[in-house]
């Protein structure tokens, strides 16, 4: 660069990359698919109120986003919602139906018209939702997951395989609302069809079950009149996870099941590629696409430990041939188009991209949402995949995102403050994967290091189910093993340790700072505070029975509950934290942050709470990411004595 390099102290180091620059770059391509020989997708729009929108390559190469503002491509089913659209071509032309995320209809959309609807609002409830489509033009219908609500509750919920009249008869009529199933498992994904059209498979399970504890694989026969003979179960139960199904182009079926302690991919019963590695994953949103039959007999394949590959399995040998490439990690979204795959792949110098892979030639290739380097990429951090080793000699895997700035170093002894994300879920994983919002930190001499506590997915059952009726233990003692090995080492600053997560990684913050003595201060974010209260009503459906595997059963266990909620402990909280919270979130509501701080009050904890609204669990609006971002920096500013004029001060109060 040919530019002096200063001295400063870590933490103070100037950076080009702002609050603005990461907000703008959150959320990612999702829901890939074709219509026709296009290839359309969902894309985030922080800088509109975070809606989602369609997106469409055409031939040339163009890309357009087909829906204005406001349209919100987005579901609501179990709240994570899951694949909200559909598209096919109807006498050369395409034919789309999507969910709107504010009112939960599905709509009917032709380019150059405007979208129908297809459905009605409910009167009730959180309403009528939809999810996972499967356009049948032949009939005339859309089929896919209906959950609606049967009262106030959040638990007051059926959830069954609907058929919709494309023509718009059932807009202002739920009778014309053809259901295929009855309501007998508490939860389904939307139906996969057999090449003939003559069988149907789909995915259900039941509290207190999650999907990754156990699900069945449900097959019915489809009469000629469009209705569903009686499922029966065919694969799975409650001690194994399937992932997916579908049907290969030879009437085969495939899915991705767990019974030997990895998702791994069967063809009618038949292991393909057992390996100890994952095919599959965490079903948290209805529609997750790990593999996709080629026509051919080939299967498209995310796979990986610890990391996902785009790879094409040949069913015949049981080989993997994993695409040529830059990225590092695809999201469980998968289209295939006659020899044609397309996923959605990122890596630590790219963030994710709609990628297309020829099967014919090999060839892969960013065909959308292509990465651009906002900021010379020179200022990315540069992580380290790292193994450490935690109580009872487990190993605990963590990506290690030391401060990186090629302008700046800091003085010779000075040790650097290092902040430990936990990831949400707490079932899910860190993908290694360009994250301006650790860019942000890193650039200015502040280290992260994500960790994959026990209970992660990715590596297999065993680690998964380290969390067992041991949430608020493991992921504590795993997140504090790695900041506290950091500092032994002399990488981090043992006096300048900070923890931060969302979700479940809120809980995990907040349970860190009420039971360790390790963190100088953390950031928490919409998180889960109180057990008792979110297992017992103040939760969705989908998660509402979540803590009997995390925590153990309530009525079994009522003290485990109590003593592991960081709100029954506010007393134990000394360290300096930020709360930020979403007034729209049902998931991990407001009401558990106000208990929790009701209970702060008068202990003199220097900390700083802010709510915004119209954002839900998870938050999608720039100006929202540009608040709580900067307030985190301004904590460990304040907290760590760092040098910083950059960003508004935030108060914290006493």
């Amino acid at each position: 660069m040919g530019e002096t390099v200063q001295t400063l102290a870590y933490g103070s180091w100037p950076s080009p990359i702002d609050a603005a620059l990461a907000a703008a770059h959150d959320g990612h391509p999702e829901y890939v698919g074709f219509v026709g020989d296009e290839v359309w997708w969902t894309e985030p729009r922080p800088a509109e109120q975070g809606r989602r929108t369609l997106m469409r390559r055409h031939a040339d190469g163009t890309e357009e986003s087909v829906l204005p503002a406001p349209w919100n491509v987005r579901s609501r089913v179990i709240e994570y919602g899951g694949q909200p659209w559909a598209g096919d071509l109807v006498d050369g032309r395409p034919l789309v139906v999507f969910v709107h995320f504010p009112d939960q209809r599905l709509y009917r959309y032709e380019p150059g018209t405007e979208p129908r609807p297809l459905t009605p609002v409910s009167p009730v409830g959180g309403g009528l939702r939809w999810v996972d489509p499967t356009l049948r033009t032949g009939r005339g219908e859309v089929w896919c997951v209906l959950e609606e609500f049967t009262g106030e509750g959040p638990t007051d919920v059926r959830r069954v395989l609907a058929a919709v009249p494309l023509d718009g008869s059932a807009a202002e009529d739920r009778d014309a609302v053809r259901e295929l199933t009855d309501d007998r498992h508490r939860f389904v994904t939307g139906p996969r069809l057999s090449p003939d059209g003559r069988r149907a498979a789909w995915l259900a399970w039941d509290h207190p079950r999650m999907p990754w504890d156990g699900t069945e694989l449900m097959l019915a026969d489809v009469g000629s009149d469009g209705t569903l003979g009686t499922p029966r179960t065919v694969a799975g139960g409650p001690e194994e996870s399937i992932a997916q199904v579908d049907f290969a182009a030879d009437g085969s079926l495939l899915y991705a099941g767990d019974r030997t302690g990895w998702w791994n991919l069967y063809r009618d019963g038949i292991p393909l590629c057992p390996r100890e590695e994952e095919f599959g994953g965490p079903l948290w949103k209805v529609g997750h696409r790990w593999f996709a039959p080629l026509a051919g007999g080939l299967v498209a394949v995310v796979h990986g430990r610890g990391a996902s590959a785009l790879g094409i399995l040949d069913p015949e040998t049981g080989e993997v041939v994993d695409t040529a490439g830059p990225w590092t990690e695809f999201a469980p979204t998968l289209a295939v188009h006659g020899e044609r795959v397309v996923g959605v792949g990122a890596s630590p110098r790219s963030a994710y991209e709609v990628v297309e892979l020829d099967t014919r030639t090999g060839r892969a290739r960013v065909i959308g949402a292509e990465h651009d380097d906002a900021v010379d990429p020179v200022y990315y951090p540069e992580p380290q995949i790292r193994t450490f080793t935690g109580p009872d000699g487990r190993e605990i895997h963590a990506h290690v995102y030391p401060p990186h700035n090629p302008g700046c170093t800091a003085p010779g002894a000075e040790l650097p403050p290092y902040v430990v994300w936990a990831h949400g879920g707490p079932t899910g994983r860190a993908p290694l994967v360009l994250d301006l919002q650790i860019a942000y930190f890193t650039s200015r001499g502040i280290g992260v290091a994500e960790v994959n506590y026990g209970g992660s997915t990715g590596y297999g059952r065993a680690y998964r189910d380290r969390l067992r009726e041991q949430w608020g233990v493991v992921d504590v003692e795993d997140c504090a093993a790695v900041a506290l090995a950091l500092a032994e080492e002399g990488t981090a600053d043992r006096a300048r340790l900070a923890v931060r997560g969302g979700s479940a990684g809120g809980w995990t913050t907040a349970a860190s700072l009420a039971t360790t003595d390790v963190y100088a201060c953390g950031t928490i974010i919409y998180p889960i505070l109180d057990l008792t209260a979110w297992g017992t009503g103040e939760t969705h459906d989908f998660e509402s029975q979540y803590l009997e595997s995390l925590v153990g059963p309530l009525a079994e266990v009522p003290g485990r509950y109590t003593e592991r909620s960081p709100s029954e402990h506010a007393e134990r909280i000394t360290a300096p934290f930020l709360l930020l919270q979403g007034l729209d979130d049902v998931i991990c509501p407001p009401a558990q942050c106000e208990r929790f701080l009701a209970r702060m009050e008068g202990r003199r904890v220097p900390h700083a709470y802010i709510a915004f609204e119209g954002e839900g669990h998870g938050f999608r609006r720039a100006d929202t990411m540009i608040r709580a971002l900067e307030a985190e920096l301004s904590l460990y500013t304040q907290v760590f004595g760092l040098d910083r004029a950059d960003v508004p001060t935030l108060e914290l109060a006493k």
